[in-house]
């Protein structure tokens, strides 16, 4: 199982903000101005924190046993500039997927830099022969985790053994039981967790947070050891009406679906407006913003010099103001499934998602 692996977790950040830099346009930054003011009220952010966790929970989405964690705001506490809310047990996602990387690094018997350089090594290797690296599947992940975990409970019986036998002799060192927080995460299933509850914030609830980055999600332990993720930082709450949701639906079916003249029709019903109204340029930036960056879309070129392109190509006059915070909540994540070599179409992710609310949220 050497190199089962593969992610990056030295490339977390810049893979991160590399996504979500745009080309510099004013609408864009108003909207996301007018968003980071809301996180200076305290007594809203834990409202919004609240009813997020509400929603989620309604939707099974949240608690102990589920996908995620929303700690419970305490209204009595809270005050415009004093945010208590419930403590949750772990720490944040990028400190949990490091430590998982030393781990993982000295099980296959390498040091963290060795580890990293074959890692680069076989990035370069799919980019030379054209190919993105791609990670093990949730179900290659489960069967892997599995073997570890038996392996683990076997030594562990030895190892207790050996501590309550020759180990209680004076001079003996005891051996070190190792903990189920030690197996591997899931990097596949994480990923599809995180998309899923997002997508159900934004096209279900119309209520999100739009800066889920990588200090916003933490690495919890359900009570059976097995890895949650924890939501936190609301101040960036996002709104979407009905009939926002429903169009942005059809935008994800459309993606999917590849039908390049209904996602430039939906663009422009949402706001999307550009100097020539070039049909290509606009269908590109809904793929880029909403659904899928690889090379076969960028052609080779870095996310950043590819925007820069569009743009000379037909500069933007307006970009659809309700859905800019859905396309930065989709960037940021799909930074971090890039960073883990678990690239993402979020809008093959969402579809399901959006085909249930057209259908049932009449």
């Amino acid at each position: 199982m050497e190199g089962f692996i593969p992610h990056r977790v030295d490339l977390f950040f810049p893979v991160v903000f590399a996504q979500v830099a745009q080309p510099v346009h004013v609408p864009a930054l108003e909207e996301i101005e007018k968003q980071f003011m809301t996180e200076f009220d305290y007594v809203q952010e834990a409202e919004q924190l609240e009813t997020v966790r509400k929603n989620l929970s309604k939707a099974g989405l949240e608690g102990p046993w589920k996908l995620c964690r929303v700690p419970k705001a305490y209204m009595e506490y809270c005050t415009t500039r004093v945010l208590v809310m419930e403590e949750l047990q772990g720490g944040k996602l990028a400190d949990g997927l490091k430590n998982e990387m030393r781990i993982q690094a000295a099980r296959e018997g390498k040091t963290e830099q060795q580890y990293l350089a074959d890692m680069k090594q076989k990035e370069a290797e799919a980019k030379e022969k054209g190919k993105e690296l791609v990670g093990p599947t949730a179900d290659e992940y489960a069967m892997y985790i599995s073997i570890l975990d038996k392996q683990r409970r076997l030594m562990n019986g030895f190892r207790l053994v050996h501590n309550w036998t020759i180990g209680m002799l004076p001079f003996v060192q005891k051996k070190e039981i190792e903990k189920k927080s030690d197996l591997p995460i899931n990097h596949a299933k994480m990923i599809d967790d995180i998309l899923l509850i997002h997508g159900h914030e934004i096209l279900v609830d119309g209520y999100w947070n739009g800066d889920p980055h990588p200090g916003n999600l933490l690495l919890l332990r359900k009570p059976d050891g097995n890895p949650q993720i924890g939501l936190i930082d609301y101040g960036q709450v996002k709104r979407l009406d009905k009939d926002m949701r429903h169009l942005f639906a059809k935008l994800m079916i459309a993606l999917d679906d590849d039908n390049k003249d209904e996602v430039v029709r939906l663009m422009i019903e949402a706001g999307m407006r550009t100097k020539k109204m070039d049909p290509e340029v606009i269908f590109l930036y809904a793929k880029v913003g909403y659904d899928l960056i690889n090379d076969q879309i960028l052609k080779g070129k870095h996310v950043q010099m590819f925007m820069e392109d569009l743009e000379a190509k037909d500069p933007i006059v307006q970009l659809p103001r309700e859905f800019l915070m859905a396309s930065r909540c989709s960037l940021i994540i799909r930074g971090l499934a890039q960073a883990l070599h678990q690239n993402r179409s979020v809008a093959k992710m969402w579809r399901p998602i959006a085909e249930r609310v057209l259908r049932e949220d009449i």
